[in-house]
């Protein structure tokens, strides 16, 4: 079976400029700067299929936001083979644009003193979508997020949770084949979490879409996602099934209580 993503390592370095402590020092680096290299990433390999639900762990600073970058040719590698949906991202960007989106929590699609409709006809336009089949897929994402009520409103003027309702529905208006989302629920109500959970696993199971999946939230992950890959100092250390992974966390973190029933009882007679 062909991979909907194939990554082989994937490494990213970062130059940072050195900063002086001492005063004679930092007056020196104002007419030659100093960098060092930083390795974000270190020879990651993994591979998805088609119609998969990923979850990509763990802690703040693994660089999990930085590989999803590097997958949807946001920021460029260092050294690679990947490809995504069978094309090089590198040589034909344009195209795998087509069919994938990504949502950040942290920056946001929508047109700040806009309406999220405006954004929505934007997106329409910008990915050739014909009149019809946007108007029911419009009709189709309004109602299942529940975002009718301030659809025409700015921007500025919606709550965050609201907000990433809107950058979700944004990502699905051209239906693509991969949605990557970058901790989508940070900002959501309990309701609104479970319907964004709900809206995912639906287009999932009906549009075999592929999720690739970040969270701190652990029933984003339990409810939504069948693999589970962690990633912690630059490297892969676990790549599984999240039913394995459960079954393994249980057993190693069991407890074993004795009861003497029989002392209990005559405490009591």
């Amino acid at each position: 079976m062909k991979k909907a993503i194939k990554v082989k390592n994937l490494t990213k370095n970062f130059k940072i400029e050195v900063k002086k402590s001492w005063f004679k020092n930092r007056l020196k680096s104002l007419f030659k700067w100093e960098y060092k290299n930083f390795k974000a990433v270190d020879n990651i390999s993994f591979e998805v299929k088609p119609w998969e639900k990923i979850a990509f762990l763990w802690p703040n600073g693994a660089w999990k936001s930085t590989t999803i970058k590097m997958l949807t040719w946001i920021l460029e590698r260092t050294s690679w083979e990947l490809s995504v949906l069978w094309i090089d991202p590198s040589k034909d960007r344009k195209k795998l644009v087509y069919k994938i989106w990504a949502v950040f929590w942290q920056i946001s699609r929508l047109w700040y003193h806009l309406t999220p409709k405006d954004t929505f006809t934007l997106f329409w336009k910008m990915f050739d979508i014909p009149d019809e089949k946007f108007e029911k897929r419009m009709d189709y994402l309004i109602e299942e997020f529940w975002i009718k009520k301030f659809l025409e409103l700015p921007v500025r003027k919606l709550s965050l949770g609201q907000r990433m309702r809107c950058e979700v529905v944004a990502s699905l208006i051209h239906s693509p084949e991969i949605i990557f989302l970058d901790e989508p629920t940070i900002w959501l109500d309990m309701i609104a979490k479970e319907k964004l959970r709900e809206v995912i696993n639906k287009i999932n199971r009906e549009e075999n879409t592929t999720i690739f999946l970040t969270s701190h939230d652990i029933w984003d992950i339990e409810n939504i996602c069948d693999r589970v890959i962690i990633i912690n100092y630059w490297k892969i250390l676990y790549d599984w099934s999240l039913e394995k992974l459960k079954k393994k966390h249980v057993e190693t973190h069991k407890k074993v209580i004795e009861a003497d029933i029989e002392a209990i009882i005559k405490t009591f007679y």
